[in-house]
């Protein structure tokens, strides 16, 4: 989905998955900044939108997904994953259910799979699931933004702040009255700085919950069966995750951020030593400089020096070893 608002003034397409919406409007650190503050808003109108409704739409979701949502609340925000048999992560949902519908908004292009996946499974179930991505749009609101919401927007409250469901042809109109537009950059780089992880930057193929922290915040180990809890339950009891996120301060005189896959080494092996892990997401922060998030081996030392391809790192635990 292409934003109408690339036409504002000074928008620089975003590349990649986040294509369609604008990766800043001329000023990075100013657009960080704002955010920030608890100003502007950023444009996710690229992101897919997913709606359940019916009468059994909790309690039918409660079986499927990683986190408890039988009773959910109207107007509780959540997170949820679906995992493959194996325990793997495919698919992270942040949802909200309004009263009549669970609204869920998922990494652009990932929608169809879902749904896909969601029809295999409805059975005698009274629910029924749509792709609302064509005329719903995706906008964030930083915490402590004082933006009036419109009136029929759903709106998911967490502690980062407030994503809105919009219908898609208010989008401009929206934005004509809510403060100076914030990029996809910007809210990238808070993302990392809150250490927290995205599906298709922090995950692979192999990607396990515990090892990026969502446990707790996506996964709730004190539910019923879901596809994958197995393996969940198992590394909880039993055993540790093989990898584990970090936070890197990277050196701040290099000129390139090592990108998205770049090898993390301990810095004493020097550059033809083992690789030890990579680099998820790379940015550059208004007040810490040059940053990462990145998945290492887990019996890595909290307190080695790593560097990223050829870029100095020091490391901050994200989740504990």
């Amino acid at each position: 989905m292409k934003s109408p608002l690339l036409s504002l003034p000074g928008a620089v397409p975003a590349e990649g998955v986040d294509e369609g919406v604008a990766a800043h409007y001329g000023d990075l650190f100013r657009e960080q900044r704002a955010l920030a503050d608890g100003t502007g808003f950023v444009d996710l109108s690229h992101r897919g939108v997913v709606a359940v409704t019916g009468d059994d739409r909790l309690s039918w979701l409660h079986l499927l997904l990683t986190q408890h949502v039988s009773e959910l609340p109207a107007g509780e925000a959540t997170e949820a994953l679906v995992l493959s048999a194996n325990g793997h992560i495919e698919h992270a949902l942040y949802l909200v259910d309004d009263g009549t519908t669970v609204w869920a908004h998922v990494e652009p292009g990932t929608q169809e799979a879902l749904i896909a996946y969601l029809e295999s499974m409805k059975f005698f179930y009274r629910v029924e699931v749509a792709d609302r991505t064509a005329d719903t749009a995706l906008v964030h609101l930083p915490a402590g933004s004082i933006t009036e919401v419109p009136e029929g927007a759903v709106v998911r409250e967490t502690p980062y702040g407030r994503d809105l469901f919009l219908p898609r042809e208010e989008l401009e109109a929206f934005a004509a009255g809510a403060g100076p537009a914030v990029g996809i950059l910007a809210h990238e780089a808070l993302r990392v700085e809150q250490h927290r992880p995205r599906l298709g930057f922090e995950t692979d193929h192999r990607t396990i919950p515990h090892e990026l922290g969502w446990i707790g915040t996506a996964v709730h180990l004190q539910k019923g069966c879901y596809r994958g809890q197995e393996t969940v339950a198992r590394v909880h009891n039993l055993g540790k995750p093989p990898r584990r996120l970090v936070f890197l301060h990277l050196d701040g005189s290099e000129v390139h951020l090592p990108p998205n896959g770049a090898e993390i080494r301990l810095a004493d092996d020097g550059p033809d030593g083992r690789k030890i892990g990579f680099v998820t997401t790379s940015v550059r922060h208004h007040e810490l400089g040059p940053v990462a998030l990145a998945l290492v081996k887990r019996n890595v030392p909290v307190d080695a020096r790593l560097t990223a391809e050829d870029t100095a790192a020091a490391q901050e635990t994200v989740v504990e070893p």
